[in-house]
């Protein structure tokens, strides 16, 4: 050590430690000569060979007690009973020139016999760094194998001085080479080796998890670690190859904590997987999944491959048990795998994320679809138009519904090679295609064709035809300074709409309320668009333009003309979402009527190119209209909106065969235009295959215009796509939603439209845990609604800021209304170390997005009968 050194040790100790005496004894006479040199402001040095003990004891206590001194003896302390200047040493300071012991000081280290160990570490000390973050570090009272820890701490980086967080930051270090080499140790390994921690590393894994091995690896830890916590996640299912691997209980109960903090790590979660996915692939991990059932593997999250086999486990079932479902099971272990890392974790690319989550959603929804088919199994009832078009809006929508979200939800998942849907789709494309729109066509065409053609009324469903004076008209009579938007999405149908109704019902703010309208016949653009107009007489052209009181109704220019008579305009939805608020409100300025005008599935279903696209038109389309009645009501000032469509559709993932087919021979003398879906003309005869009718009466349309209509689903024509279409009067083509949105103002108004997270409580009080792992209760107090929303939280049992659990991930979005029904526990193991049964510990609830802590319970822990037995 050089004078500077021995200078700024002993000035720290005079100045920042405030010492008056010091006691500085060098038995080997190392600074013998350089003791008098040192340039210490204000410190009398005493060389203790050269001035009388009584003589130093009387200057340091009598005549200069308020001075600073420095004793240096070129000698080991004396004992105790030979040191005459016993009583001043005791209250003094005592100096060691060793690097050793400067190090002690430096550390404040209140254990002398540290200097030993420190001595073996003086690799480590090498480094001013490390030093300076090791002094951030310790504590007074830490012994050797803390100062170890901590000193691995640095080393690794790791953020908090805990063999937890050093164990993961290792492991993550490994996954920071170019290439994932499970059994090349990472760099830092070679540092900790080089440091001589190895072996302090060892023994406190040891005593953690029980880990001991002749040879330690990194690689066997990783191994030993994954497996114990994937047979935790089994319980009694363990295959025995797992077994054989397994840790102690205790070390288990800690691998479960460490593994649960490591996924849960936005810093290192992506190193979880990919270690995980190495061991996996490493240890053929598929073989070991093969006969366990989903409902054994449900929690199962340590391998990412668990998934697949729960997939395929539950395909297996829907398939081969479809025709007596259970459907409700299928979605609680969706349910609850669609929470699991694997899918919910930000660590994962979002494109794997939704390809997985679609996976497993395609395979619910399919299961809910052959629920739904069961139930109707002897057919539908109804015993006139209005029984079944009700049937149809308050249920049967449902299967069209059910069958686009399993078709969108896989072709998500096929779009990142989850390729397992394949014979499923098959079967959901056989009851849709084959089994529901034949017996829907069958049955609604049996009043179709037998009187409702020729009157086209339905009691208490309102006509497409007068939508004007229906929802706009007579509300624009009402008041002189009223304004209202009408939102006309092209091809929207009811199903869809029931979705969006819901969007809306879950804003602050809206009230939205769904209800329908009878399609006007044939149930096209052209005819649709001019229906909702306003318009005191419709009438037809000779070449089939439809005119709105002499005016035609297509484009833009022609609709601004009419709603120019009820002082209102028309706007292209994507033109007025794209403006600013002040352009948005200069554009409305002085109109009292609003139509806008979107256009997202009948663009896409009509092309060839993109008809495969038509329910992913569907899902945009919601999300869009929504944006659109966001953008009216917030930034227009608007308080009243209608959304509807011109028509629906039908549409089918599989091409239309033979029996689809109602092929026209040649066109009957007459014709004006033939669509796949629909012809019309004049004077036109009947035909076998096709509905005739007249639009003055379907459509309250002047000009003797006829029309045919294929029966059923099928089709005239097959020029351009053919899987999706309209034009007929099939429920999906002429059940027309229309949503009727208010802003709510009145206080009492407001409040019913707050929206929450729905509330849950955990069941008991006074939490006491007696053993290492303890199940909790929980229940969602309200079912899920449209104002109620489904609220994902994360649980664990903190000392202070630390978990000493694993952290689970629980779901609350039953809509059930039994109380019973929303109930569900958590199971929660705790980290094996000594815990103060005195003390209180958090159960902590947070939000999963947020972090933000939602609820807090008083724990107390007292394991009082030891469990630690091994397996």
């Amino acid at each position: 050590m050089d004078t500077k050194q021995l200078t700024d040790a002993l000035t720290k100790i005079f100045v920042e430690d405030q010492s008056r005496v010091v006691f500085w004894n060098d038995p080997q006479q190392e600074f013998d000569r350089v003791v008098e040199t040192l340039d210490l402001d204000g410190v009398n040095v005493v060389r203790l060979d050269q001035a009388g003990g009584l003589e130093t004891k009387l200057r340091i206590e009598r005549d200069e007690p308020q001075s600073k001194f420095l004793l240096y003896a070129p000698t080991e302390e004396p004992e105790f009973e030979d040191d005459i200047l016993l009583d001043v040493r005791l209250y003094s300071r005592s100096f060691r020139a060793d690097k050793s012991s400067i190090i002690l000081d430096d550390l404040g280290l209140a254990r002398q016999h540290l200097r030993s160990h420190l001595n073996q570490r003086r690799k480590f000390f090498d480094n001013k760094d490390r030093l300076s973050k090791l002094k951030q570090l310790v504590n007074a009272d830490d012994n050797e194998l803390d100062l170890d820890r901590k000193m691995l701490t640095v080393v690794t980086k790791a953020d908090q001085p805990e063999l937890f967080n050093i164990v993961r930051t290792l492991f993550h270090s490994m996954t920071e080479q170019e290439e994932v080499d499970l059994e090349m140790p990472p760099p830092v390994w070679t540092q900790i080796e080089k440091f001589d921690l190895d072996g302090s590393f060892w023994k406190m894994v040891s005593t953690a998890f029980g880990y001991d091995d002749e040879n330690p690896t990194l690689q066997k830890l990783l191994m030993r670690l994954l497996f114990s916590d994937f047979a935790h996640q089994l319980g009694i299912n363990v295959p025995p190859a797992i077994q054989k691997l397994q840790l102690s209980r205790s070390g288990t109960h800690n691998a479960v904590v460490c593994l649960a903090q490591w996924r849960d790590s936005a810093k290192h979660a992506h190193s979880y997987n990919v270690l995980s996915d190495a061991i996996a692939n490493q240890t053929n991990i598929d073989e070991q999944l093969k006969g366990l059932e989903p409902e054994k593997l449900a929690d199962a999250v340590t391998f990412r491959n668990v998934d697949r086999a729960i997939l395929l486990g539950l395909l297996e079932r829907v398939t081969s048990t479809k025709d007596h479902i259970q459907a409700e099971a299928i979605r609680e272990i969706v349910g609850r795998r669609q929470d699991e890392h694997w899918i919910a974790s930000l660590s994962i690319p979002e494109q794997q994320r939704k390809a997985r989550h679609a996976a497993y959603e395609a395979i619910a929804v399919s299961a809910e679809f052959f629920d739904l088919r069961n139930q109707h199994s002897d057919g539908f009832d109804g015993s006139s138009p209005e029984e079944m078009y009700n049937l149809y809006t308050e249920e049967l929508y449902k299967f069209d519904q059910l069958y686009r979200h399993f078709c969108h939800n896989a072709d998500v998942a096929e779009s990142q090679a989850w390729d397992i849907l394949k014979s499923l789709r098959q079967e959901v494309e056989a009851a849709y295609k084959n089994w529901f729109l034949v017996q829907l066509a069958l049955k609604w065409g049996k009043f179709v064709g037998n009187g409702l053609l020729n009157k086209w009324e339905i009691p208490n469903v309102p006509n497409q035809y007068r939508f004007y004076d229906k929802h706009v008209g007579s509300r624009q009579r009402e008041a002189e300074n009223r304004r209202s938007f009408v939102v006309i999405s092209d091809a929207f149908r009811y199903e869809a709409a029931t979705e969006l109704a819901k969007v809306l019902n879950g804003e602050y703010r809206f009230q939205a309320e769904l209800s329908t309208q009878l399609s006007v016949l044939p149930s096209y653009t052209a005819l649709g668009m001019a229906a909702l107009l306003p318009h005191k007489k419709l009438e037809y052209t000779d070449k089939g333009d439809v005119l709105a009181d002499g005016i035609s109704t297509s484009g833009s220019e022609n609709r601004n003309q009419i709603l120019s008579k009820v002082e209102g305009m028309a706007v292209q939805a994507d033109k007025l979402l794209a403006m600013k608020k002040e352009e948005g409100r200069q554009l409305v300025e002085g109109s009292k009527v609003v139509y806008v005008y979107h256009n997202e599935i009948d663009t896409r279903g009509e092309n060839p190119a993109t008809e495969a696209d038509t329910f992913q038109a569907t899902q945009e389309a919601i999300r869009e209209l929504a944006d659109i009645v966001r953008y009216i009501i917030n930034n227009l000032n608007g308080n009243y909106v209608v959304v509807t469509a011109d028509h629906g559709f039908l549409f089918t993932e599989s091409s239309p065969g033979e029996t689809d087919k109602s092929k026209l021979a040649e066109k009957p003398t007459g014709t004006v235009k033939a669509k796949k879906r629909y012809l019309i003309g004049y004077n036109l005869p009947d035909y076998e295959d096709a509905w005739r009718g007249k639009t003055e009466i379907t459509a309250k349309c002047d000009g003797g215009m006829e029309f045919w209509i294929p029966k059923g689903s099928n089709r005239f024509h097959f020029t351009g796509g053919a899987r999706f279409i309209h034009g007929g009067a099939m429920p999906q083509e002429i059940v027309v939603p229309v949503i009727t949105v208010r802003q709510a103002k009145s206080k009492k108004a407001l409040e019913k439209t707050k929206t929450k997270q729905v509330s849950f409580s955990v069941l008991g009080s006074n939490h006491k845990i007696t053993t290492h792992t303890h199940r909790f209760k929980l229940i969602q107090m309200e079912p899920v609604s449209e104002r109620a929303k489904a609220v994902t939280v994360k649980i664990a049992i903190y000392d202070g800021d630390e978990p000493v659990s694993n952290i689970e991930t629980v779901t609350f979005s039953s809509t059930s209304t039994n109380l019973d029904d929303r109930q569900q526990s958590v199971m929660l193991t705790l980290k094996d170390q000594q815990f103060d049964k005195h003390k209180r510990y958090k159960l902590l609830v947070k939000d999963t997005n947020t972090e933000f802590e939602i609820q807090s319970h008083d724990v107390t822990i007292d394991r009082a009968i030891a469990d630690d037995f091994d397996f």
